[in-house]
């Protein structure tokens, strides 16, 4: 498989990661839209929020944890936002499930 989520979860493209467990890793957006813009995905391949079922929605569960715990640790009480985007009417660019943290800033109605 040919997707750079999967190439960063696995070590082999390097990223500037925040978190890492053995589920998901966590790293700053190359594009950032905020002082804090980081990336949470799971390191299993779901190619999007459409793709998200009894199997595997833990790790959705899992995520938005790994995201109040980084929003302490990156200084972000004065609130924060986690996005997804699913398909590319959305926007989605990357089809791996992902969770934009963004915040640092006081945030419009979108990001």
């Amino acid at each position: 498989m040919d997707c750079i989520f999967c190439k960063i979860a696995n070590g082999e493209i390097p990223s500037n990661k925040v978190y890492e467990d053995e589920s998901v890793v966590a790293f700053y957006d190359l594009e950032p839209q905020a002082p804090v813009h980081v990336l949470i995905v799971p390191k299993q391949h779901i190619s999007s929020a459409f793709d998200i079922d009894e199997s595997n929605s833990a790790v959705v569960a899992h995520i938005f944890e790994v995201a109040a715990k980084l929003a302490v640790s990156l200084n972000l009480a004065d609130g924060f936002r986690v996005v997804t985007n699913a398909g590319e009417n959305a926007g989605q660019t990357v089809k791996h499930l992902h969770f934009h943290l963004v915040g640092g800033r006081k945030l419009g109605r979108e990001a």
